[in-house]
């Protein structure tokens, strides 16, 4: 496959099916260099069945093949388990949308047919994103991929669930919940905070004994015939006489009590506030601790009922404006003013979420306790360790977690009610035949479904085969998965969900196992654009990783990523970013065709014997960067690595290596050995590059032969420090003598005699100084040479004798240079010296004439130093 250029499209398609079906990113995968008792486990957090590739994606996939190719090469037994999840809502929704412009409806079809229509729609694009991630070339054990409706997975669920429910730690009672008017129930964090341009409506309530009237101020007057009480604060001076007193309700003339109670903000408003115990959360706790009715205004499709009088049939915010319009005729209406608020609105839909009184199905905050307990034990350790704070801070606010949602896809709740004895059970079973209570055949099942999350909660170890039975066991798991990958070692995933499925996880995980289910947790930042602005569509500023695959290729995108990804810090992706990291690609391709330009193809390093100076100090630096990935890797520092990397191939083996190999024919046997033991410490960040070298290196294919990818990742690091510091002596004297000839114009020019004053081996290092600084005759000095220019580097000191070099011509340039300054110098100092000027210029002129002083005057002190130099 060897060519003039380097194609990586051609080799991506190539590769990646051989390495998948070879089934090298199985478990047993790497069995040959497998190591006893050395086990790595890593979850893929589940794309939706509806999703397709972004950004975020590509780097949660990408550290996680990093680090999992690089454990496969290190000897150990590694699961990274794929799968995707079947997302409650959005798909719901997709279907939905779908039925809707064919002009049917969900109802229509009925629940068997609808979900017949979901499960054909997810069968037809599930495959997608799976297929968009194989483009990136990762590497999880694609023969174990899991659906979270897939049937092992339901019996995980229902055994989860049903445990619960026995312990009665799952409850089901009329709770007040965020409540989306298109898809029902949500929890706490599903809903999306956003700041809304509204108004303030002052609204008077008459006195019912017609002394006149208060006046409240309300964001949501379509909820006022919901209200069971006026509120004042029990110290607000103002308003301790009206306490105990009756308002009437305008329009509908429905008395209700003015109460004390010191939730109120004296200082906001009017220091009135109405409670309307059913639309609000803080006055939902309020009418709990005064015994007030809760009145629910409208339906779950936030239609105004019967309690709106003649509003009832109007949609909640629809309605606003007609109720409004009504007060204000009636004389209800003090004023309107501008106000800027918070309006929660659904994550998925993003329809205005309503606080709402509903029986509901809820996990107890209690089944949380341990985990929180064994986390802030040190059990689980966070990358960066900042995120404990954030997940301590949720975690103490804990309430109930809400998990029945009014859907029809998803799992369905698991709980019976019969219709003759009122017994309610939660059962294993599919299909139960009869109540167990009294035997009747007359019964029905809850048909609600659970939150998505409840199933993604159990992902680390319903995989493995808990709670599965015996569905699939041997083919999707392993009946000792549990005792080798639980805990998984390490979860890779955004920061924006350590609360919908991070903390939910180490909940369910603590709760079912008895142990936390990570032992390390990385939370990476945001992808954002090079300006550090979020993608949106509507920004126009969103990268599709798919397009820069095809355009710079998946190595490209992937280094960029890597080493872009510190720790707790956004990344900024930009095109000149990954047209660098296709640069290196390019660079590594370049190196090794010129080291097959001298020696087709190389040993392996293990078999190659490394004896010349040049062969050993660049094999020590390998030995140091790979001592330096490998301490990176292991604390999840891929940028760091990334960098060594970089810094190791870029301007160590190919800046300096090839460029000294050219000075040291017989090393270059030696360097293409190490260059190829190189691909493999690259391998994990740029797969198919590096395995495309490797066999180029080699004389081989990898149709024909093995991959680079099980083979064992490079572990020697030691490091000769004497070798290092003589070739740290040779690159600086290269360098210096460089500088020193800019100085005489004689930049790429060979010369025909320099000095060198410096320790070493002198005999080693003359022929690369010679070659590489283009010096013709090169003598060794311990004294200071006169009559020469000198440069001093940091090891060395250059002399070039002048009386080898006409210096006419560049004393000539230096010359007019410094007469023409001297002329700017002169006209700048007059005018900074004159007074009328200096007391007439604006500040600014002044400021840069003085500038541009300074800096004419320090340039004259230069060229004055090369003169001197230069004995003129």
């Amino acid at each position: 496959m060897s060519t003039t250029h380097y194609d990586p499209k051609n080799i991506e398609e190539t590769y990646y099916p051989i390495w998948e079906n070879r089934g090298y990113f199985e478990i047993d995968g790497n069995k040959t260099i497998a190591k006893p008792d050395k086990h790595f486990a890593i979850m893929m957090p589940p794309p939706n069945v509806t999703g397709r590739l972004h950004i975020g994606h590509s780097l949660t996939f990408t550290l996680q093949d990093i680090i999992v190719r690089y454990k496969r090469m290190d000897g150990y037994m590694t699961l990274w388990q794929p799968g995707t999840d079947h997302a409650g809502i959005a798909t719901q929704n997709v279907v939905e949308k779908q039925l809707l412009a064919e002009g049917k409806t969900k109802e229509e079809l009925g629940r068997e047919a609808f979900l017949e229509r979901v499960w054909a729609w997810k069968e037809e694009s599930g495959g997608i994103m799976v297929g968009q991630l194989r483009k990136l070339g990762v590497s999880p054990a694609w023969s174990r991929e899991r659906f979270t409706m897939d049937e092992g997975l339901k019996s995980s669920v229902k055994e989860a669930f049903v445990h619960l429910y026995n312990q009665n730690l799952i409850v089901r009672g009329n709770y007040m919940v965020n409540w989306c008017t298109h898809d029902g129930a949500l929890s706490d964090i599903e809903v999306e905070h956003e700041e809304h341009q509204g108004n303030f409506y002052h609204m008077r309530y008459p006195f019912s004994d017609g002394s006149g009237h208060i006046v409240v101020a309300t964001t949501r007057p379509e909820t006022y015939f919901g209200d069971t009480a006026i509120m004042v604060h029990p110290d607000d001076e103002r308003y301790l006489h009206l306490i105990g007193k009756s308002v009437t309700l305008p329009l509908i003339n429905r008395d209700i009590k003015i109460i004390a109670d010191s939730h109120v903000d004296r200082d906001f408003g009017t220091g009135v506030v109405k409670v309307t115990p059913a639309h609000d959360t803080n006055d939902y706790e309020v009418g709990k601790r005064h015994d007030l009715e809760f009145i629910t205004v409208f339906d779950e499709k936030g239609m105004l009922n019967h309690h709106a009088g003649q509003f009832e049939g109007l949609e909640r915010l629809e309605a606003r404006a007609v109720i409004v319009k009504r007060l204000e005729e009636a004389g209800f209406i003090e004023k309107i003013e501008e106000h800027t608020h918070q309006v929660g609105h659904c994550y998925r839909c993003k329809n205005i979420v309503e606080p709402y009184i509903s029986k509901q199905w809820f996990v107890r905050k209690e089944v949380a306790r341990g985990s929180i307990d064994k986390t802030n034990e040190g059990l689980t350790q966070f990358f960066p360790p900042h995120w404990i704070n954030s997940y301590n801070a949720w975690m103490g606010d804990l309430r109930d977690w809400c998990i029945s949602r009014q859907l029809w896809w998803g799992h369905r709740i698991p709980v019976f009610y019969c219709d003759d004895c009122n017994h309610e059970w939660a059962s294993l079973e599919e299909h139960p035949t009869s109540c167990p209570h009294c035997a009747s055949k007359n019964f029905t099942q809850d048909p609600d479904v659970l939150d998505t999350w409840f199933s993604s909660a159990l992902w680390p170890f319903s995989t493995l085969g808990w709670g599965n039975g015996d569905t699939a066991q041997d083919q999707l798991f392993q009946s000792e998965d549990m005792a080798r990958f639980y805990p998984n070692t390490l979860l890779i995933t955004g920061f924006d969900i350590l609360f919908f499925w991070v903390a939910r996880m180490m909940m369910m995980g603590e709760s079912f196992t008895g142990e936390l289910p990570f032992n390390h947790i990385y939370l990476h930042a945001l992808v954002r654009d090079e300006h550090g602005q979020k993608m949106s569509k509507s920004k126009g500023n969103v990268i599709d990783p798919l397009d820069m695959v095809e355009k710079y290729s998946a190595d490209a995108l992937r280094f960029t990523l890597a080493v872009l990804a510190v720790q707790g810090r956004d990344i900024r992706l930009s095109n000149d970013r990954l047209e660098q990291s296709r640069n290196f690609t390019n660079k590594l391709f370049n190196a090794s065709k010129f080291l097959q330009m001298n020696v087709p193809t190389f040993k392996d390093l293990a078999d190659q014997e490394i004896t010349t100076p040049l062969g050993r100090y660049m094999l020590s630096r390998f030995h140091r960067a790979t001592a330096e990935t490998r301490a990176f890797l292991d604390e999840y520092r891929f940028n760091d690595a990334a960098t060594v990397l970089y810094r190791f191939l870029w301007n160590e083996f190919c800046d300096w290596g090839i460029e000294l190999g050219k000075a040291s024919k017989e090393s270059v046997d030696e360097l293409g050995s190490i260059f190829k033991e190189s691909m493999k410490l690259l391998h994990p960040f740029m797969p198919f590059i590096t395995e495309y070298l490797y066999h180029e290196l080699s004389g081989t294919t990898l149709e024909e032969g093995n991959s680079i990818m099980i083979m064992a990742y490079p572990e020697n690091t030691q490091t000769d420090e004497a070798i290092e510091a003589e070739f740290a002596i040779i690159m600086d004297a290269i360098v210096t003598i460089r500088r020193a000839k800019t100085l005489v114009d004689l930049g790429n020019q060979k010369i025909d005699l320099a000095y060198l004053k410096c320790g070493g081996d002198q005999a080693m290092m003359a022929p690369f100084i010679s070659r590489l600084a283009k010096v013709e005759t090169l003598h060794f000095t311990e004294s200071k040479i006169d009559n020469a220019i000198s440069d001093i580097g940091d090891a060395v000191e250059v002399y070039l004798p002048t009386d080898a070099i006409d210096l006419s011509p560049i004393i000539e340039r230096l010359s007019k240079q410094r007469e023409k300054l001297q002329k700017e110098s002169d006209k700048l100092r007059g005018m900074l010296s004159n007074e009328r000027f200096v007391a007439n210029a604006p500040e600014a002129v002044i400021a840069e004439n003085r500038n541009g002083l300074a800096d004419a005057e320090d340039k004259i002190s230069k060229i004055d130093a090369q003169l001197g130099a230069l004995g003129n």
